[in-house]
Formats: structure tokens, sequence, C-alpha cells
């Protein structure tokens, strides 16, 4: 008896322990989380609350000239939503069909060696890319359009779409392997072809995991700086064409945050408040397209 008592106190300590390190685990992750949104919105918003500076000036300007005091940062958010839409045009139906071709279509080894080469993309640092692009993408822009300067949108779309690629088809191979058989067999039994199985049947039953790697590519494009800064030209004005040169919200930050002190820093703050609404809503409205889809 007393052998079963100390096994079962023993049992009940390790179950209390371990539930105190996950409980910590998470809570650490939500302070963490808590404390930097806390201290980004706090550096962000002050110029607006005690400094009286106009967030709409802020939101709308089309100039941003620290020196002037001129912080408008609307041909930033220009940037980040053309380079971002562009790189979703780009990039997304192209992993999607990547993801098809490794899960349903190719031969188990040819599928291998795909899937093992785009993990292989996923480990390189992004300011390989940000290389790449300014070493071939930018030049053969240059060649290609006979412009004075590579540096531009169309270098940036090209660069996040190869960048987004790796998690929308490992998240996607993932979804579509997840359909049950049943569904394949049963179309197959119909006398429906491979092909329109595949896209009739087994893609809109991916849809839910479809739509989340969408998520997690655009949350790649869009939070993408190093590689940017490289290729982007970085000429804080709204874009009239996709070769126009440009400055994305994230690259604004990088460029000036390490000499930027005073008003002008805490801009910079008021720029990544933006930036972290600018994602939230994103995800949110996704994510609602993922859950109705699943449902």
């Amino acid at each position: 008896m007393l052998k079963v008592k100390s096994k079962n106190k023993s049992k009940y300590v390790i179950e209390s322990v371990s539930r105190g390190v996950f409980l910590a685990s998470a809570l650490i992750a939500v302070i963490s989380l808590l404390i930097i949104i806390g201290f980004v919105f706090y550096k962000g918003l002050t110029p607006f609350i005690s400094k009286g500076y106009s967030f709409s000036d802020f939101i709308l300007g089309t100039k941003w000239v620290p020196s002037a005091d001129k912080y408008g940062i609307m041909p930033m958010v220009v940037a980040s939503i053309l380079g971002t839409l562009g790189s979703l045009i780009v990039g997304v139906p192209i992993g999607i069909l990547t993801a098809i071709f490794i899960a349903e279509i190719a031969p188990r080894r040819i599928g291998k060696i795909i899937s093992s080469a785009v993990e292989l993309l996923a480990g390189i640092p992004s300011v390989l890319y940000g290389i790449f692009g300014l070493a071939v993408i930018v030049p053969w822009i240059m060649n290609t359009f006979n412009l004075p300067k590579g540096q531009s949108l169309l270098a940036i779309i090209i660069v996040l779409s190869v960048m987004m690629l790796p998690t929308i088809v490992t998240v996607s191979e993932t979804a579509i392997r997840a359909v049950p058989k049943s569904y394949k067999e049963g179309s197959l039994a119909l006398g429906a072809s491979h092909i329109e199985t595949t896209f009739k049947v087994v893609v809109p039953a991916a849809k839910s995991g479809i739509l989340a790697a969408v998520v997690l590519g655009i949350g790649r494009a869009i939070g993408e700086t190093m590689a940017i800064i490289l290729v982007a030209g970085n000429s804080p004005v709204i874009p009239n064409s996709i070769m126009s040169s440009v400055r994305p919200l994230t690259t604004n930050i990088a460029l000036e945050m390490g000499y930027a002190f005073g008003t002008h820093q805490e801009m910079l703050f008021a720029t990544g408040v933006i930036l972290f609404l600018f994602i939230l809503l994103l995800n949110l409205v996704l994510s609602k397209l993922s859950s109705k889809e699943g449902n």
C-alpha cells in the first residue's frame, strides 16, 4: 500500500510540475507579445498624443523629410501594398501548382527531389535573396527595359515571389496530402479523370490549408526587409509605374532607425504600428475566409 501511495504521489508531483512548465511557457509567449506590442504602440503613438502631430497627415502625407519635420508615409504604404499584391499574383499560383504537382502528379522520386529543393530554398538567408536580386534581377530589368536603374517595384515583386514559394508550397502540399483518399477514389469511380479529380475534388477539399499557406506567405512578403533594401531603390515617393524606385514600410524603418532620435525615431515606431495593424487586419480577413472554407 505504501509503495502504491508513493507511486501515485510521485505521478501527481510530475504532472503538477509538467503543467506548471507548460503554463509558464505559454505565459512567457503571451507576455513577450504583450510587452513588444505595448512598447511599439507607446513609442509610436507618443508624437500624436503628447506632441500634437496629426495622425491623418502622417498616414496621408506624401513627403518623408525628417530634417524638415515632415513625416508622411503614404508612399511607403502604397509601395508595401503593391509589392505584396504583386508577389501574391505571381507567387501564389506558382506555389499552389507546385504543391499540386508534388503531391498528386509527380512520380514519388521526382516529387522528393522537388520537395527537397523547396526545403533548401526555405533555408537560404533573406540577405542572399537580396544579393541575388541585386546581381541578377536588377541588371536584367535594366537591360531588358532599357532603364538607367533596375531597383524597382518589379524587382521587389520578383524577389518576394521567390521568397514566399517555400512557405506556400510546403503548407499547401501538407494540406493536399491530408485530403482523405476516399474523396479521390469516389471521384475516379464516377468516371472523372485524374486531373479533374485533382482540381475539382482534392484542391477544394484542401482550401482551408491552402489559404493558411497564403496567409503565411503574405506574412513573409510584408515583413521582409533585408532583401528588399537591396532591390527597392529606396525612394520615398509614390510609384507611378512598376519600374519606379520605391521604399516599403519595413525598409523605411530599417534604413533610418540606426541613427534616428527624438521625434524621428518615434515616427519610425509609428510606421511600425501601421505595419503591425496592416498585417493584423490582413490576417484577420484571411482567417475569416479560411474558417468559412473549413466550415
